[in-house]
């Protein structure tokens, strides 16, 4: 059913680690309303990946790498979602009147009134937003898929696998930066963050819109 499982696990942890547009919005989320909006967009995000593993296993992700339309339209549109994430982290962190904790301006702005339910959604948006996860789908799950057994079930229990992995890193990740984020509770080193988020943010948006 599976072929090299352990390799397939530790391509996935590898992959996770590297920095882009997941761990920028991990550390936004962190920042603006701790670990709690943080949880919701992990879970957001593995479900993303399970979904993209699903369209994979069925076919649907072979047809958008097949069509450069629906390919950009999908390009498009997440990175529309980070430049948004991007403006709105830039906003919150301007409009936190001085003296106040950097993480409680910005909660009231996203994190505050949407909880692990805005995160979850965040999180989502911005995997389903991601081609690249579908191109990785499509790509890399059936080389690690046996042709002995049924082959939609194991595509998509790699998809699950797959999941879980980057959800035990980005556990782990947002802990570490919420530790981080105890350390430097200044208001103007939280704001100073925040910036640099919502920078990369924009600059990540930009990127995955403009395929380059």
């Amino acid at each position: 059913m599976f072929s090299n499982l352990p390799a397939f696990l530790l391509t996935t942890w590898l992959l996770a680690m590297l920095p882009g547009a997941g761990q920028a919005v991990m550390v936004r989320q962190v920042l603006a309303g701790g670990l709690r909006g943080a949880r919701g967009t992990i879970a957001g995000n593995a479900s993303g990946l399970v979904l993209w593993s699903v369209a994979a296993a069925a076919g649907l992700s072979a047809v958008l790498m097949a069509s450069p339309r629906a390919y950009a339209a999908v390009r498009i549109v997440g990175g529309i979602v980070l430049v948004t994430l991007g403006v709105r982290t830039l906003l919150a962190a301007r409009s936190a009147p001085p003296g106040v904790d950097e993480a409680e301006g910005a909660a009231g702005v996203s994190a505050g009134r949407g909880g692990f339910r805005g995160g979850y959604l965040m999180g989502l948006g911005t995997c389903l937003g991601n081609p690249k996860a579908g191109v990785f789908a499509v790509s890399v799950l059936p080389q690690f898929v046996t042709t002995t057994g049924p082959v939609f079930l194991a595509s998509t229990a790699l998809g699950v696998l797959w999941a879980l992995v980057n959800a035990c890193w980005y556990l782990l990740f947002t802990w570490l930066v919420n530790r981080g984020r105890a350390l430097v509770s200044r208001p103007a080193v939280q704001r100073r963050l925040s910036v640099a988020t919502g920078v990369v943010l924009l600059l990540l948006g930009v990127a995955v819109a403009t395929g380059a």
